[in-house]
């Protein structure tokens, strides 16, 4: 699986929704999109992750 353009092994059938936890993202702050697709934040605990995945993570920063 790749996370960010990084391979990421041994989270195949992980929740999406445990994996951002165990990697540290707060949920309120990212959106996730998973094979070209945005996931929608209702959905992390659905969507089972395989090494086929490739994930891309956005964090929303604040500032001016």
């Amino acid at each position: 699986m790749q996370v960010n353009g990084k391979n990421v092994t041994g989270k195949a059938g992980m929740t999406l929704q445990a994996y951002l936890e165990e990697a540290g993202y707060r949920i309120e702050r990212i959106v996730v999109e998973r094979n070209g697709e945005i996931v929608s934040k209702t959905a992390y605990n659905a969507v089972l992750l395989t090494e086929a995945d490739t994930i891309e993570v956005v964090s929303f920063v604040g500032g001016g």
